[in-house]
C-alpha cells in the first residue's frame, strides 16, 4: 500500500512528495535512485526534518500509534492506513489529539469510496428493500495458506491477525451503511494456520432496533484469487447483495424512484463509479486520496473516514475480542 500510495500523491496535480521512510533498503535504494525525493530510515527524523502538510502512514498496524500520534503532535494532518490501532486507547488518545489540534485525519478504509457501496447506502437511506431485519457481512482471500512461515501480518503486535487486517473493512462498512454494533454474540477467532493470530473470524452482531447479521470472514479460503468483500442486506421488500463490482437488488415491487423493476435488478461499478485522474488497483484508491488532499486544501474536518469512524470500528473489533475470549 505504501509504493501505491506514492504513486497516487506523485501523480496528484495538488501535491508534491518530497520524502519517504522505509526500511527495505532494496526499496530505499531504488527510490534514491530514480525519485529524486529524500528517503529516511527514521521516520521522526524524515518529520523533524522535512516542512509538511500530511503525511501518510503505511506500515505494519503495530506502529501506526506511535507513527501517528509524533505527526500530529507536529500539526501534520494525517492518512493512516487500516486497522487504525491494534489497541483501543491508543485510537481514543489519536481521536482526541486529532480533532483537538483541528487537523484533517483519514484511515484508509477505500471501500467508503466503491461506487456500489455508495449506491448500497443510497438504497438503505431511501428504505428501497423496506424495512431491515438481518445483514451479512463476509470477506475471503488467499493471505495465509501455509502452517510454517509467514509476514508481519501472522505476528500478533504488528499485524494482529484477520480480525483486525481482513475482517476490519467489513466491520467499517456495516458501520457504514448499517449503524454500529452494540453488541456481539457467540463470536469465535479461529486459528487454521497461523500459531499467534486468527485466520477466521465469525460473530453475531446485533445493531439497535433488532437488527441483526452475521460476520464471515476468513483469509485462509484459496478459493478465491484475491481479496472478495460482500455485504448481502434483507428487508421486508426484498434484498440487495453488494461487492465491489456489482450489486444485486431483488425487489418484490417496481420502484419507480431508482428506476428499478420487480425482480433482479443489477447495477456494475462501472455504471456508478466517477472516473479518477490517475488510475492504480482501482478508483477507489486514487478518489479517497483526492478526498484527503481537497479536505486539507479546504481545512475541512468533515471527513467520511476520519480517525473517530475509524476509532469506532475498533470498538466493535474490542466487542469481539472480548465476546470470542468468554468462549475460548
Amino acid at each position: 500500500m505504501g509504493l501505491s500510495h506514492c504513486a497516487i500523491i506523485n501523480a496528484h496535480n495538488d501535491t508534491n512528495l518530497v520524502a519517504v521512510c522505509e526500511t527495505s533498503s532494496f526499496l530505499l535504494n531504488a527510490l534514491k535512485k530514480y525519485s529524486g525525493m529524500e528517503c529516511y530510515t527514521d521516520y521522526k527524523k524524515m518529520i523533524d526534518e522535512t516542512q509538511l502538510d500530511c503525511l501518510f502512514v503505511a506500515s505494519p498496524a503495530g506502529y501506526h500509534a506511535e507513527m501517528v500520534k509524533y505527526a500530529l503532535e507536529r500539526n501534520i494532518n494525517v492518512f493512516c492506513e487500516k486497522p487504525f490501532a491494534l489497541k483501543i486507547e491508543n485510537a481514543e488518545e489519536l481521536v482526541k489529539i486529532a480533532e483537538e489540534r483541528k487537523l484533517v485525519n483519514q484511515v484508509g478504509y477505500h471501500n467508503r469510496f466503491l461506487g456500489t457501496f455508495n449506491y448500497l447506502k443510497k438504497l438503505i437511506d431511501n428504505k428501497i428493500i423496506g424495512e431491515i431485519y438481518h445483514f451479512t457481512g463476509e470477506a475471503y482471500g488467499p493471505v495465509v495458506l501455509k502452517e510454517k512461515g509467514g509476514t508481519w501480518r501472522s505476528i500478533s503486535s504488528e499485524g494482529g491477525g484477520c480480525l483486525y487486517d481482513y475482517a476490519s473493512h467489513v466491520i467499517n462498512l456495516i458501520n457504514f451503511l448499517l449503524g454500529i454494533p452494540s453488541n456481539a454474540i457467540g463470536s469465535i477467532l479461529k486459528k487454521i494456520y497461523s500459531g499467534q493470530v486468527d485466520d477466521a473470524v465469525y460473530s453475531n452482531l446485533i445493531i439497535e432496533n433488532r437488527l441483526s447479521g452475521q460476520l464471515i470472514v476468513n483469509w485462509s479460503d484459496e478459493t478465491y484469487r484475491k481479496m472478495t468483500t460482500r455485504i448481502t442486506v434483507y428487508g421486508k421488500k426484498g434484498k440487495i447483495i453488494c461487492d465491489s463490482t456489482e450489486c444485486k437488488i431483488y425487489l418484490k415491487e417496481k420502484c419507480e424512484k431508482e428506476n428499478l423493476n420487480k425482480g433482479w435488478n443489477i447495477k456494475c461499478i462501472t455504471d456508478l463509479t466517477k472516473s479518477v485522474d490517475f488510475y492504480l488497483r482501482g478508483e477507489e484508491y486514487s478518489a479517497q486520496i483526492d478526498y484527503f488532499i481537497k479536505h486539507i486544501a479546504e481545512k475541512n474536518l468533515n471527513n467520511v473516514n476520519s480517525f473517530r469512524s475509524a476509532y469506532e470500528t475498533n470498538m466493535i473489533i474490542d466487542l469481539i475480542k472480548k465476546n470470542a475470549g468468554r468462549l475460548s
